[in-house]
């Protein structure tokens, strides 16, 4: 499942809240399509594991890019988020 934009931003996450818990339940979210992400961004899916977590569910990301890696690793949640 993806549902995600192709901007995980501090303009899109905003209207992505409402969903937080449906996303977070969804169990695997394919980030291939997402090409801009900023800190809010990886914030946002910081939030998504706390809410899968929450939820006692186990929540993947796939296909995360080069930059949302880069990105991740450097506020060192990369290890929290397990991109693959």
């Amino acid at each position: 499942m993806s549902g995600l934009p192709d901007k995980l931003d501090l303009h899109t996450v905003p209207g992505l809240m409402p969903r937080a818990d449906a996303l977070a339940a969804s169990g695997t979210l394919d980030l291939t399509g997402v090409g801009q992400v900023d800190s809010a961004g990886i914030a946002f899916l910081v939030e998504l594991q706390r809410r899968a977590r929450r939820q006692q569910r186990e929540l993947g990301f796939t296909g995360a890019g080069e930059r949302l890696r880069r990105l991740a690793a450097f506020f060192e949640v990369d290890t929290l988020l397990k991109l693959a």
